[in-house]
């Protein structure tokens, strides 16, 4: 690979992987898992996996990346080519790609909604019809299709020139999304009432320390919060310098991905509490009907709203974008077409079957299947690949090139018998858990 398609600088890698782990789980799911189950102790077994999941998950993927230099069917293929079963991997490389792209063409819509209700609140339409029949109008048929096409026109534009691209547009995204979100957060302290919902994040109800479901629900928001089961974060890997330090870059990821999840709960959660909103309320109806009417009550209330949309618009943004280029950015190197062609016919592709899911109705089940069978099942196999058909001696001598500290064979013994088994083991919940 050329140095023109690398990242600038390891800041600029961990801007763009930070921008592909922060997304819209973050703000709805995150601060609902949060309210379900106690609060503090949530958040301290979140932290816990959190901290080991970026430690031998992240830098797992970051590693294979740079080694291939490509993208997740490379890495299936050299990763198994260790075993002696390359074309089997190349074969099996296909599974998370498919599902990455099945899962941004419907993320693509639900962005569309976000685009669409921002407009509304600078409009002021979406208060002049009420939050709920504004939402209710734009999830059936065409109605949302113009914000559609434009969330994926715009979001492809940014991966026109690679990762050079992708560097320059999170430099700008990320800054923007973390600086409106601790306005929003700040805003939020001020409100009569606010304090019950610090209390419920901060005081430890200790008895859901011994419920399954707080370590399940824990463990899955973790692993899918980091990005790690999509394939995306391979391919930034093969974007980063041979002398960054991947496991350093792991750790500052998982940390600004849990900031964003932490000021998103400080927002959503104290809000919630001071205009009475049950802590187990989430998902769309949350976002586009309970905190515009939250919103609502507020001094300034619509500007805030803005300002939230707006936020949640670049956290929607910066996910597709990484989903698509996972796909791009593996696809590319095996075709003879440049990468304007890659892209555009990857819009093609998700602007025509994403018409079929505009329909509410339709794009619920699509995303089910996304998110709860096909990515859990692709991920599982990554974790499998990289720590047990690729050689370990090829594998740590990529995570530890440039490493301030280096890594041994405790790194591939938790990995494969601690983090791999954990990967299965949330795949196969995903059946009976919604993460």
């Amino acid at each position: 690979m050329s140095n023109s398609n690398r990242f600038s600088s390891g800041f600029g890698f961990v801007l763009a992987s930070v921008g592909s782990a922060v997304g819209m789980a973050n703000i709805w799911a995150f601060p609902i898992r949060v309210g379900q189950n106690g609060g503090a102790v949530f958040i301290l077994i979140y932290l816990f996996f959190i901290a080991f999941f970026s430690w031998v998950g992240l830098s797992s993927e970051f590693a294979i990346g740079r080694r291939v230099k490509t993208g997740v069917l490379s890495a299936f293929s050299i990763s198994w080519g260790d075993s002696g079963k390359g074309k089997a991997g190349r074969i099996v490389g296909w599974i998370p790609l498919l599902a990455s792209m099945l899962l941004a063409t419907g993320y693509a819509v639900v962005v569309g909604w976000v685009l669409r209700t921002f407009g509304g609140v600078v409009s002021g339409d979406l208060y002049a019809v009420g939050a709920a029949d504004f939402f209710g109008s734009g999830t059936g048929g065409l109605s949302t299709v113009s914000s559609h096409m434009f969330v994926l026109a715009a979001t492809l534009a940014t991966l026109l020139l690679g990762a050079r691209s992708i560097d320059w547009s999170n430099r700008v995204m990320m800054p923007i999304f973390f600086l409106l979100f601790l306005m929003l957060a700040v805003r939020v302290a001020f409100l009569p009432g606010a304090i019950e919902g610090y209390k419920h994040l901060f005081i430890p109800q200790w008895e859901y320390l011994f419920r399954f479901n707080t370590w399940v629900y824990a463990m899955g928001q973790a692993l899918f919060s980091l990005s790690l089961i999509s394939g995306a974060l391979v391919v930034y890997g093969s974007y980063l310098g041979e002398g960054e330090d991947i496991v350093k870059s792991a750790r500052l990821v998982a940390f600004f991905d849990t900031v964003a999840a932490l000021v998103a709960a400080l927002v959503i959660i104290p809000a919630g509490a001071a205009f009475g909103v049950p802590y187990e309320t989430g998902g769309p109806g949350l976002m586009f009907v309970v905190l515009p009417e939250v919103f609502d009550l507020m001094p300034f209330g619509h500007l805030l709203a803005a300002f939230f949309f707006f936020s949640v618009i670049l956290a929607g943004v910066s996910s597709l974008q990484s989903m698509v280029e996972g796909v791009v950015g593996s696809i590319e190197p095996h075709t003879r077409w440049t990468r304007l062609y890659v892209v555009a016919a990857a819009w093609v592709i998700l602007a025509g079957a994403g018409l079929f899911l505009e329909d509410a109705s339709l794009l619920g089940p699509c995303l089910d299947f996304a998110s709860i069978y096909a990515l859990p099942v692709a991920g599982a196999l990554g974790a499998f690949s990289w720590y047990w058909m690729q050689s370990p001696k090829e594998f740590l001598k990529e995570v530890n090139a440039g490493a301030s500290r280096q890594q041994n064979n405790t790194f591939i013994f938790c990995g494969r018998y601690i983090y791999v088994p954990l990967v299965f083991v949330i795949s196969t919940l995903g059946f009976f858990y919604v993460f």
